[in-house]
């Protein structure tokens, strides 16, 4: 599902306005985004929790020359689905 299928769903189930629900939609993913860069996270009690995991820097290999390279270590946002969630799948 697309993002302008999903906004258009949301908006026929909560008598929005497409433009309403998109606006809503930003204003989420926006909060969302802005709470994992200060290092938070967003609970959402039986959906699931969005949060971000640090990934250690590493010593990898080049694979076309076998050359050891080192990896920095980076950031990465990870979504883990709720008990609710799950059981719904």
């Amino acid at each position: 599902m697309k993002k302008s299928e999903f906004i258009g769903i949301v908006a026929k189930k909560a008598g929005l306005t497409t433009a309403q629900a998109s606006a809503a939609m930003d204003a989420v993913l926006g909060t969302i985004t802005e709470e994992l860069q200060n290092g938070g996270k967003v609970q959402f009690t039986g959906f699931g929790t969005f949060e971000v995991r640090v990934r250690p820097a590493y010593t990898g290999r080049n694979p076309q020359t076998g050359e050891p390279v080192e990896v920095a270590e980076s950031k990465a946002p990870v979504f883990r689905a709720g008990k609710t969630l799950k059981a719904a799948l």
